[in-house]
């Protein structure tokens, strides 16, 4: 099946011209994947992939004589990454699968169109793209992306049998671009290999869920997936839907972005101990798990009778990313809701008030007669904490006044 689309970004350079140096004399070349399915459904194409009937050795040549940087970043696999005026576009050469087992499947290159689609995941996403404007369809993708339905291709149990990350990309892609109830014979096949779902690098399990947790139905969809038993397996724990529906509420009330891991952390972080389980469930980065340990340490005292002065005091002591974290993570799971007032003007503060920086410095108490070593060190902080307490004052005198008080009462132990 075949289909025509009025695609301007296809006669835009640099994409033009790497197709048309990949198709004709004897070669062809289609945009596949994500770009056509979103192109289809109304929404940003983002990076375009291509495919081509071309060999590697062949797409090299004809890219470089075009003028093109040709990079082999995956060239045993087929693919070139092409550079065109600063952009990259990844160019792979047909393939079908020989052999599969897991995620690592034995491939040879071909040149059958039909062939390549039915080795990918989901129909919506084996749909391509003559520079013509011609859609094409083997296996059923366009009347999928009309319907919005995320479905497998053919067997679904043999699709995630090749590749058990299938299993919450069926889920995240169904809760980016899916409509209605997930399609059943995926829904069955997941539920029934999800066991597997232990045998995937934490590394992959991670992107897909931090993926998943900014889509658009993410919250019908983990609900799903929390019947199903399939979330509490990734998570290691007992997941707080309602707090992380919360979340999207609160972000969406706020004009924030979606942030993945401050939504994780409404998903599943109490206490620290939930940080340190999900950064060995999903191997998160340092900084990640860092921003859920802040997230988990004291939420529960914040409250929307906070005092401008105590506000500012923890905004001071986390910085604008980690107050706001730990504020709306307190909100989700307060008895008062999203039109609040009160918990408005205290997550909004940093947009309001910018922490200043401490004013002294160590050569402030030692022109003040305080001596190098522990004291130096702990007159410091006796300042600064009293000048926090004073309301962060700036005007020299109030410094000066914090300065000579603490410096006097270190000297006056001496």
């Amino acid at each position: 099946m075949t289909r025509r689309i009025d695609a301007e970004w296809l006669r835009e350079a640099p994409l033009r011209d790497v197709l048309a140096a990949l198709d004709g004399a004897g070669e062809e070349a289609r945009v596949v994947g994500g770009a056509v399915r979103n192109a289809l459904l109304g929404e940003p194409h983002g990076d375009v992939d291509i495919a081509t009937t071309a060999p590697p050795d062949e797409v090299i040549r004809r890219v470089e004589a075009a003028g093109f940087k040709a990079v082999p970043t995956g060239v045993e696999h087929g693919t070139v990454t092409v550079v065109a005026s600063g952009r990259p576009f990844e160019v792979t050469t047909l393939r079908e699968d020989v052999a599969t087992f897991g995620r690592h499947a034995t491939v040879a290159f071909g040149r059958d169109w039909r062939r390549d689609a039915e080795r990918r995941d989901f129909t919506m996403n084996a749909l391509s793209l003559s520079r013509d404007g011609t859609v094409h369809d083997y296996v059923g993708g366009l009347d999928d992306v009309e319907t919005r339905r995320v479905r497998f291709i053919g067997d679904a149990a043999t699709r995630i049998a090749e590749d058990y990350l299938r299993i919450l990309r069926f889920f995240r892609f169904h809760a980016a671009y899916g409509e209605g109830a997930p399609d059943p014979q995926g829904l069955a096949a997941c539920v029934e290999a999800r066991a597997a779902l232990e045998q995937l690098s934490r590394e992959r399990v991670r992107m897909e869920v931090l993926k998943l947790l900014v889509a658009k139905h993410a919250v019908p969809t983990l609900a799903l997936m929390t019947e199903t038993g399939l979330l509490e397996q990734v998570l290691g724990g007992v997941p707080s839907l309602a707090s992380y529906a919360n979340m999207v509420k609160l972000e969406a009330t706020l004009s924030f972005p979606s942030d993945a891991v401050r939504r994780l952390g409404a998903l599943g972080v109490s206490v620290a101990e939930d940080a340190e389980r999900l950064r060995e469930r999903l191997r998160l980065t340092n900084a990640e798990y860092e921003r859920l340990t802040s997230m988990a340490d004291g939420w529960w005292q914040i409250s929307a009778r906070y005092g401008e002065h105590e506000a500012r005091v923890l905004l001071y002591r986390l910085g604008d990313e980690r107050f706001i974290d730990r504020v709306l993570l307190a909100w989700t799971r307060a008895p008062e809701g999203a039109a609040d007032p009160a918990w408005h003007a205290l997550a909004t503060l940093p947009a309001r008030w910018s922490a200043p920086a401490f004013p002294l410095k160590a050569a402030d108490f030692m022109a003040r007669g305080v001596p190098k070593g522990p004291r130096l060190g702990a007159t410091l902080a006796a300042a600064e904490e009293a000048w926090i307490a004073a309301g962060f004052p700036q005007d020299a005198p109030a410094v000066a006044a914090i300065a000579d008080a603490a410096a006097a009462e270190t000297n006056e132990r001496r």
